[in-house]
C-alpha cells in the first residue's frame, strides 16, 4: 500500500470511529450541571422579579404574601445580593429583607429597627426567606451525581434527569443538604428535596411552568410540599422579570430606612 492509500484508509477509519467516540463523550461534571441550572433560575444581569406566595391547606388558600426581589450578582463572591420588599398584605407593606454575603437582616419601617434573621425563618406556609432569595447553589454546595433517572414533573410528565446530592460547602448555604433533579437536555431544575441540619427531610419542591424571561426559559412557579403533611402546599409565582439598575448602596443595612424603588 502506497502512502496516499494509507492516509485515505486512516481517514476513513477515523471517520467511522468518530460517531462512536462522540457517543461515549464524558458526561458533564456535577458542578457544571448545578451551575447550568443556576443560570436557568437566575438572570446574570441585575434584575427585579415579583413574587406571589400562596399557602394552601387541602387545596384551599389560607394566606398570601406579595414580594419584589431586587438582586445583583457580586463579581467578587459569585453570589447574589438581595433586597426583598413586601408589597402585601397591607400590614406588611414596606418591610424589607436584606441578604448581603452571609448576613441577613429584616427591617420593619414601623419600628425602624433591623434585626438579624435566619434563612429558615418562615415567610408563609412552607416557604422560608431562603426560598425566595436569589442564590447560586454551585457556589455554596459540593455536588455529586447520584445517577441518571426518569421522574415525573409537577405536571406528571416524564423527564430524563440528573439526580444530584448537594452538601453545604460554605457557611452561606441556606440548607445543610439538598437532593436536586435537573433535566439533562435543558438544565431545567425539575425537583428538589431540602434537609435540616439533623438530616430530616423538610420539604419537597417542584419547578414548573417554564416561560422565556430575560433571555432564558425560567420557571414561573415553584410548588413546595411539606414533607410530613402533603396537604400543606405553598406556591411561589414569578412574574414581571426585568433588568434593573440595582445600586450597591441598597445592600447596606444602614440604607434600609431609605430604600425606595418605584
Amino acid at each position: 500500500m502506497n502512502r496516499t492509500s494509507l492516509l485515505v484508509s486512516l481517514f476513513v477509519a477515523a471517520a467511522a470511529l468518530a460517531p462512536e467516540a462522540s457517543a461515549h463523550a464524558d458526561p458533564p461534571s456535577a458542578a457544571d450541571i448545578v451551575a447550568a441550572a443556576d443560570r436557568v433560575r437566575n438572570p446574570q444581569v441585575p434584575f427585579r422579579v415579583d413574587l406571589a406566595l400562596v399557602e394552601l391547606v387541602r387545596g384551599a388558600a389560607r394566606d398570601g404574601v406579595h414580594l419584589a426581589v431586587h438582586a445583583k450578582l457580586d463579581a467578587a463572591t459569585h453570589q447574589y445580593k438581595n433586597v426583598v420588599r413586601y408589597g402585601a398584605p397591607p400590614r406588611d407593606a414596606g418591610k424589607l429583607v436584606l441578604l448581603n454575603a452571609s448576613a441577613m437582616w429584616f427591617y420593619d419601617p414601623a419600628s425602624k429597627a433591623s434585626i438579624r434573621i435566619s434563612a429558615q425563618q418562615r415567610l408563609t406556609g412552607q416557604a422560608s426567606d431562603g426560598d425566595v432569595l436569589t442564590v447560586n447553589l454551585a457556589r455554596d454546595y459540593s455536588a455529586k451525581v447520584v445517577g441518571e433517572e426518569t421522574i415525573q414533573d409537577a405536571d406528571h410528565q416524564a423527564r430524563s434527569v440528573w439526580h444530584l446530592d448537594l452538601s453545604a460547602a460554605t457557611d452561606d448555604a441556606m440548607y445543610r443538604r439538598l437532593e436536586y433533579w435537573i433535566e439533562k437536555d435543558t438544565s431545567h431544575p425539575i425537583k428538589a428535596k431540602f434537609y435540616s441540619d439533623s438530616g430530616r427531610l423538610l420539604k419537597i419542591a417542584y419547578y414548573r411552568g417554564y416561560v422565556e424571561s430575560l433571555g432564558a426559559m425560567r420557571p414561573s412557579e415553584t410548588v413546595i410540599i411539606d414533607a410530613v403533611d402533603s396537604s400543606l402546599i405553598t406556591t411561589i409565582g414569578y412574574s414581571g422579570w426585568r433588568a434593573e439598575a440595582v445600586e450597591d448602596a441598597w445592600f447596606q443595612r444602614e440604607s434600609l430606612p431609605r430604600f425606595s424603588v418605584e
